[in-house]
């Protein structure tokens, strides 16, 4: 593996949280007596990433500034800037906003639950292939179907994984996929995570390299329990 001394670190939160029931996005609920975002760019800033850069929905980045990173003392946040109409746009503004770096994670901020090795894991990930996601193999059975909800087909469970965040990539790679991506809509149909733009504008393979089962995305509010247990168990809170 390359050593890999410039890591940054794209932390999402732009999105409105629309299955949460709520008026307050997702990101700024309360969780353990402090936002949600808190804890993942807590875990970015106890890592050895050297630059922070959060990625904000319109008009937040004075809240996140005094209300977050000021408040909580965050030291790696080096910028903040808004994002876009959809993830793949946050994801390009904060690229962007990276400076003198060598390997980026980008990462969702409604997933509070990441740790230090996961990060460590996915930032050696990078250095060795040039691109890796975190995930886990499935556990479930998982059943395709057609437009009519019933089972057509049955994929080999031995081969799935449910992919989570952080995703990490060599910059340059990254940077270029996604400049690519956004030349023309006619690439963006479908996109949802990095790996897919890496996959689908490069010739490069993304590694799978293993997480957690902890590390849970946030979506609906029996979420927000979870991961209150989950950060307990780990002593998060």
């Amino acid at each position: 593996m390359r050593e890999c001394k410039n890591t940054a670190a794209i932390v999402l939160a732009a999105g409105k949280g629309t299955r949460m029931e709520s008026d307050i996005q997702k990101q700024y609920l309360e969780l353990g007596g402090k936002p949600l975002i808190y804890y993942a760019l807590k875990a970015f800033e106890d890592s050895p990433v050297k630059q922070v850069i959060l990625v904000t929905g319109r008009g937040e980045t004075g809240y996140c500034r005094t209300e977050i990173v000021e408040r909580f003392g965050f030291q790696k946040v080096s910028k903040i800037t808004e994002g876009g109409r959809e993830r793949y746009h946050s994801v390009f503004e904060g690229l962007k906003a990276v400076t003198d770096c060598d390997i980026v994670l980008i990462h969702d901020g409604a997933r509070p639950c990441v740790t230090g090795e996961i990060i460590s894991a996915a930032i050696e990930g990078a250095g060795r292939y040039g691109a890796c996601v975190v995930g886990m193999p499935v556990k479930d059975t998982v059943k395709m179907s057609d437009d009519d909800e019933f089972a057509v087909m049955t994929p080999d469970r031995s081969r799935l994984w449910q992919i989570q965040t952080p995703q990490a990539f060599d910059y340059s790679l990254i940077f270029s996929a996604y400049s690519k991506l956004l030349s023309s809509e006619v690439y963006q149909t479908g996109v949802t995570d990095d790996a897919m733009v890496v996959e689908s504008m490069t010739d490069r393979k993304v590694k799978l390299i293993r997480g957690d089962y902890s590390n849970i995305k946030v979506t609906t509010p029996e979420d927000m329990d979870l991961a209150e247990v989950l950060l307990r168990r780990n002593h998060m809170i």
